[in-house]
């Protein structure tokens, strides 16, 4: 079965730091151009961080600039998301997207409060 599965999510307090992981299976995303999303509930889903075939090329929204960062570990088919400095408006749901593949995660839920 083709599949993202998406994990380490949670509750964490402003300024703190969470990494998210989607693994794949079914498919080797190696090569893949992966993708971060997020969604608050009423609003549209929100493009956060990409990361290309090289692994070295990545791009990031401005809301998240300099403290999120999106790297892969192909010899574990996950591409992660780290996310340091974490501020309340960071609270989520995070969507991993396989983009080359049109595939989507199921979703983890992100929540920064004190």
């Amino acid at each position: 079965q083709v599949q993202l599965v998406e994990a380490g999510g949670g509750l964490v307090q402003p300024g703190g730091s969470l990494t998210l992981s989607c693994t794949a299976s079914g498919v080797t995303v190696s090569t893949d151009i992966m993708t971060w999303h997020r969604q608050i509930p009423g609003k549209e889903r929100e493009w956060v961080a990409s990361i290309y075939a090289s692994s070295t090329a990545t791009n990031y929204a401005d809301s998240v600039k300099g403290r999120f960062t999106i790297f892969r570990d192909n010899g574990y088919n996950t591409v992660y998301l780290q996310m340091n400095s974490l501020k309340p408006e960071d609270t989520a749901v995070y969507y991993c997207n396989d983009q080359s593949r049109g595939l989507w995660g199921q979703g983890t839920q992100v929540t920064v409060s004190s």
